[in-house]
């Protein structure tokens, strides 16, 4: 029982993960995959904090609660939290539109926002119950 436990846990999460991954490639307006291919390190940087941000999130989500229902409830509050962070720093930094710093591999913008993806689900993460 205990491993069928563990089994429907792991998928669920992997399904999460996976969702929240191709939420966040829907909201930036350059095709993230297709930026990677090139070589694009910002972007790389960027799409390693949003999975370690949602990972931080999930893991505390999954940790904190016993049900997969509630873990999966408290994984989308923070996985809003987690999308709304990209439009409230791109309103904050007005000289610089952080999408087009992105494609164009600004590096120094790529390790900012994933560290703010980072500190952001860590911080959430302290709230999930």
């Amino acid at each position: 029982m205990i491993a069928l436990n563990i089994l429907i846990s792991f998928i669920v999460i992997v399904a999460l993960q996976v969702i929240g991954m191709v939420i966040f490639n829907w909201i930036t307006p350059f095709n993230d995959m297709e930026e990677l291919r090139k070589g694009n390190k910002a972007v790389g940087l960027v799409l390693g904090g949003k999975f370690f941000g949602t990972a931080i999130i999930l893991g505390v989500a999954a940790y904190t609660n016993s049900s997969i229902l509630h873990m999966a409830m408290w994984f989308a509050i923070g996985y809003v939290c987690l999308l709304l962070t990209y439009f409230v720093f791109d309103l904050l930094t007005p000289g610089i539109k952080l999408s087009e710093q992105l494609k164009e591999g600004n590096v120094a913008v790529g390790i900012m926002l994933c560290a703010i993806y980072v500190g952001v689900a860590f911080s959430m993460s302290s709230l999930i119950i």
